[in-house]
């Protein structure tokens, strides 16, 4: 059976995620930005926490830890190559590891970008992939410690996962990612449709994430560097696809 999964709005922006396998009763909780939503969504629903999945290093996604910790203890699971700037790891984690979460494998994608040693987690039975920082609903994050280069290699993996996939990611910035991506990709009628959705959700106060991946694929322009029409339209048609990223990523940073 899918596994739950909880989607929690953290600080002001931020989203940790509940993952609850009903045969076993374990529960993962992806990123804490703070501790007291989880814990409550914990208590609320009558769920252990038995496990921690933590994305990368910033403090928005692990400052929470220790107090969750303190009343809910739970194993911690963490990049291998990030270990030396995470809380204290149970498991230590590099690409292609698997672990189990209930009776779901878990598996390890390498995402650096935004930082170096940043992970997802994809569970291919429930269609999940959580991607906090890497590939984000109509954006992608910033590249604090890696390059073009290695986002590209990172958001190019991410893409060739099923489309039906669902990308839960870190934060709410999903109507601002939208007015970026008219100005890349001002033609594409999909991303028309997805911006009065987006627009739509949130005047009624409702999360625009997760997305699906198929969403993402349409309407994201850190995923259309191969578009020709988002080529020409940045007069960069038949580029190497990384270089078309680098002047999409450019642009936003200066947006």
């Amino acid at each position: 059976m899918p596994l739950d999964i909880v989607t929690l709005p953290c600080l002001s922006d931020n989203y940790a995620f509940l993952i609850h396998d009903t045969a076993s009763g374990e529960t993962a909780v992806v990123d804490v930005p703070e501790s007291g939503v989880i814990s409550e969504a914990l208590r609320t629903r009558g769920w252990t926490l038995s496990h921690v999945f933590l994305t990368h290093h910033h403090w928005d996604h692990v400052d929470g830890l220790a107090a969750l910790l303190q009343a809910h203890p739970a194993k911690v699971i963490g990049a291998a190559a990030d270990a030396h700037r995470l809380p204290s790891l149970d498991l230590a984690v590099t690409e292609g590891d698997s672990f189990q979460l209930g009776g779901e494998a878990v598996q390890v994608l390498d995402v650096s970008g935004h930082t170096v040693g940043h992970i997802a987690f994809y569970l291919p039975e429930t269609g999940a992939v959580f991607t906090a920082d890497s590939l984000m609903a109509m954006g992608c994050g910033r590249l604090f410690e890696g390059d073009p280069d290695m986002m590209w290699v990172s958001l190019s993996k991410l893409a060739a996962l099923p489309p039906d996939t669902i990308v839960y990611s870190g934060h709410e910035y999903t109507a601002a990612n939208a007015r970026f991506a008219v100005t890349v990709d001002p033609a594409n009628p999909a991303l028309t449709a997805r911006i009065e959705a987006i627009t739509e959700a949130r005047a009624k106060g409702q999360p625009t994430v997760p997305s699906t991946l198929a969403e993402e694929l349409a309407t994201n322009p850190f995923l259309r560097a191969t578009a020709p029409e988002v080529q020409r339209h940045l007069g960069m048609e038949g580029a190497d696809p990384a270089r078309v990223f680098a002047e999409i990523r450019h642009r936003k940073d200066n947006f």
